[in-house]
C-alpha cells in the first residue's frame, strides 16, 4: 500500500471496523470455496497424451522429456521466461525461483520432480543460474518445438491474431507401464475363448454372452487394480458398484418376466433400459454439467 493510499484510508471505531471485516470475511469465505471449486475442476481435467519427441540442452548433456521426471512418476515444469537474447530472466520468474529450492525435497518425496525449461541456449541459462545461486534442474528447449507446442512462447502471427492461451504442464509419466494393457486384453481374448467352449454347449447363445461379460468384469478389475497401484485416480467405486449390481438385478428380474410379443417385449425392455438410465442421469447430472 502507498503512503497516499494509507492517508485517504477512512478511520473508524473498533466496532465500525469490526462490522467492515465481517462483511469481508464472508467474501474471502466465498472466494475459498470457488477456489476450491476451481481446483476440483483442474484436477479432473483430462489428459493428453505425448506422442512427439523432445530432446533438451541439460547439464549433463541431451535429455528428452521422459529424462525430465528423474525417475518419478510425476513432473512439474516451471516455464522460466528467458528468451535467447534476453540479457537477464523476468523479474517475476526470478522472484518465484527463489523459493524453488527449498521445496525441491519436499516434492521428491512426494514422487514429483520439478523442472525448469526456457528458450534461451544453455550457456546463457547455466551463466544467469550461477549468478542467482540457483541449484534446481533448469534445462533449454532452445532447440525444440516444446515451448511453441505448449503454448507457453507464440509466433508472431499468433500474436498478431490473438490465438494466444496458456497451458498448465503438469506431467505424468505412463512410459513403460502402458504393456499392462495389451497383457490385459490378451489374456482377455485367450479367457474368452477358453470359457466360450465351456459355456456355449451348455447354455447356447446365453453362455457366450455370460463369458464375455465375465471376462470383461475381470478386465474391469485387473485394469482397476493396476491403476490404482501406479497412477491412482478417485473413482467412486461405491456408486459404481451400485449402478452394476442395480443392473444385474434390473436384468434377472425382467427375464424373469415372460411377454409372448415380441415387439411388446422389445418395448418393455427397452422402457426398463431407459427409465433405469434416466434415475442415474438424474443422480449424476450435477457432475456431468460440472465436467
Amino acid at each position: 500500500m502507498t503512503k497516499s493510499s494509507m492517508e485517504q484510508s477512512k478511520v473508524v471505531s473498533p466496532v465500525e471496523w469490526l462490522a467492515a471485516r465481517k462483511d469481508l470475511l464472508k467474501k474471502e469465505k466465498e472466494f475459498t470455496r470457488l477456489r476450491d471449486e476451481l481446483s476440483r475442476q483442474r484436477r479432473e481435467l483430462p489428459w493428453e497424451k505425448v506422442e512427439k519427441s523432445y530432446v533438451f540442452d541439460g547439464p549433463k548433456g541431451k535429455e528428452t522429456l521422459a529424462d525430465l521426471f528423474g525417475g518419478r512418476s510425476q513432473l512439474i515444469v516451471y516455464h522460466f521466461m528467458l528468451g535467447p537474447d534476453w540479457k537477464e530472466g523476468c523479474p517475476s520468474c526470478s522472484y518465484i525461483s527463489d523459493h524453488i529450492d527449498g521445496s525441491v525435497v519436499h516434492l521428491a518425496a512426494r514422487d514429483v520432480r520439478l523442472a525448469v525449461v526456457s528458450r534461451a541456449p544453455l550457456a546463457q541459462i547455466e551463466a544467469f543460474k550461477k549468478r542467482m545461486g540457483w541449484r534446481f534442474h533448469w534445462v533449454s528447449s532452445n532447440a525444440t518445438d516444446f515451448n511453441y507446442d505448449y503454448q507457453v512462447s507464440m509466433t508472431k502471427e499468433e500474436l498478431s491474431k490473438a490465438e494466444v492461451y496458456y497451458n498448465y504442464t503438469i506431467w505424468f509419466k505412463l512410459t513403460d507401464r502402458t504393456y499392462y494393457g495389451t497383457i490385459i486384453t490378451i489374456g482377455g481374448a485367450i479367457l474368452t475363448v477358453i470359457l466360450n467352449f465351456i459355456l456355449i454347449p451348455v447354455a447356447g447363445y446365453y453362455g457366450s454372452s455370460l463369458a464375455t461379460a465375465l471376462v470383461y468384469f475381470a478386465m474391469m478389475v485387473a485394469c482397476y487394480f493396476f491403476g490404482q497401484k501406479y497412477y491412482p485416480i478417485p473413482y467412486k467405486v461405491f456408486a459404481d458398484s451400485m449402478y452394476i449390481i442395480g443392473a444385474i438385478l434390473i436384468i434377472y428380474l425382467i427375464n424373469g418376466i415372460k411377454i409372448e410379443s415380441l415387439y411388446i417385449s422389445f418395448v418393455f425392455h427397452s422402457a426398463v433400459i431407459l427409465a433405469f438410465s434416466a434415475v442415474a442421469f438424474q443422480i449424476e447430472k450435477k457432475g456431468i454439467r460440472q465436467s
